[in-house]
């Protein structure tokens, strides 16, 4: 993992954030990084991958930003289904207090409910909602917010979601006298309504504690930014990987690659990225149905790119950049059409390094509906300290 871009606006003071969160699935920090910069100090991120959990320690300890969480948060390579707060936390041991942490997140397993996948839904074994609602008891944060795919909102899983909205509505206090919850909202969001270049709709849930709620009310986020199209995304990142060849042998090819991509990548948003499963997929850009979308935008679907070194040719050119099909995209540029800030790099090979960025969640959609969350959180403790 090579670091060649500093983060904007460094600074080396580490504030105390006035929010605090414990993440699972956290892949290689999609929401992790939108709830980062909505206000939120992340007490643990827990992920059973590998790669996707070395991609998180890497980056906490070399952005000043996350100096903070370098000191606080521990970065856990497990199943959730093992994790238990009181006896895992080491770095955050002596900040966590159950009914304290104000946000319990978790992107769980999309493929259980995906219209790519069989959507098996409660009877797949990768299926995580029992568990996030388990660590939603135990914890007792003041709110909780579970990402997953569409596909969960249609009607072949209605009694499948009235039942997890039941278990946290109908949540027994516990006895310290922490109440159950109030599922505020379960909505699909579309990524590109909030300045991400793919369609990626999400489902959202958000639930507070009842003693957070109460007489407040939640307002979900609203489409924040204009549609950023494809080129408009990657045409820096395509200039420079074209840059190396518009001199010489290979000028008018160059050219010409670069000036068709741009007629059709300016159309249109891209379509979503699959990032693939343990049991399938792999590194390129979906089934055929994608791999179309992405071909009317002048990209082709079937692989990922080598990336250049220092400007440098790959060698592969042949294949990754003057296809018949298009230019491959690279990792960084998949990573930029998911809306990850360019300082994020990414653990493991291509193929591990392509599945982190195919199965993440948006950062700039997780930072609104996180923003939307401590707007609640925040004038809950205001009317708390009035008395």
């Amino acid at each position: 993992m090579t670091h060649t871009k500093e983060p904007e606006d460094v600074t080396t003071e580490v504030r105390e954030p006035e929010f605090t969160s414990i993440e699972i699935c956290a892949g290689a920090g999609g929401q992790a990084i939108g709830l980062h910069q909505a206000g939120f100090g992340h007490l643990a991120l827990i992920e059973i991958d590998k790669f996707a959990a070395a991609t998180l320690r890497e980056n906490i300890e070399v952005h000043p930003k996350w100096a903070w969480e370098r000191d606080n948060c521990d970065v856990l390579c497990q199943d959730v289904v093992e994790f238990e707060p009181e006896r895992d936390l080491e770095k955050s041991a002596g900040l966590y207090r159950r009914g304290d942490i104000d946000l319990l997140a978790g992107g769980v397993p999309c493929p259980p409910f995906s219209h790519a996948g069989k959507q098996l839904g409660e009877d797949d074994e990768r299926d995580l909602f029992p568990r996030i609602l388990v660590l939603a008891e135990q914890i007792r944060p003041r709110a909780v917010m579970i990402e997953n795919v569409r596909g969960l909102m249609d009607a072949k899983f209605d009694d499948y979601r009235s039942r997890i909205q039941a278990q946290l509505e109908e949540m027994e206090p516990s006895d310290d006298g922490l109440p159950g919850y109030e599922v505020v909202g379960w909505q699909v969001f579309e990524a590109e309504k909030f300045g991400v270049p793919q369609l990626r709709p999400r489902s959202i849930l958000v639930a507070f504690r009842r003693d957070v709620l109460r007489d407040l009310k939640y307002e979900a986020p609203a489409p924040s930014v204009e549609r950023v199209s494809v080129f408009k995304a990657l045409e820096e990142t395509m200039q420079e990987r074209i840059q190396p060849f518009l001199k010489g042998a290979q000028a008018v090819q160059a050219q010409k690659v670069f000036d068709d991509w741009k007629q059709k990548a300016d159309k249109d948003v891209a379509p979503t990225l699959v990032g693939g499963s343990k049991k399938h997929g792999g590194a390129d850009l979906g089934p055929s149905r994608a791999k179309n979308a992405w071909k009317a935008l002048g990209v082709s679907g079937m692989g990922v790119a080598n990336a250049p070194v220092n400007g440098m040719p790959t060698g592969t050119e042949g294949r990754d950049l003057f296809g018949a099909g298009g230019p491959m995209l690279t990792v960084r540029q998949a990573a930029i059409i998911q809306g990850f800030p360019l300082n994020w790099e990414f653990s493991g090979g291509k193929t591990a390094q392509y599945r982190q960025v195919g199965n993440a969640f948006p950062p700039p959609v997780a930072r609104a509906i996180g923003e939307s969350i401590i707007d609640v959180l925040k004038a809950a403790r205001e009317r708390d300290q009035k008395g």
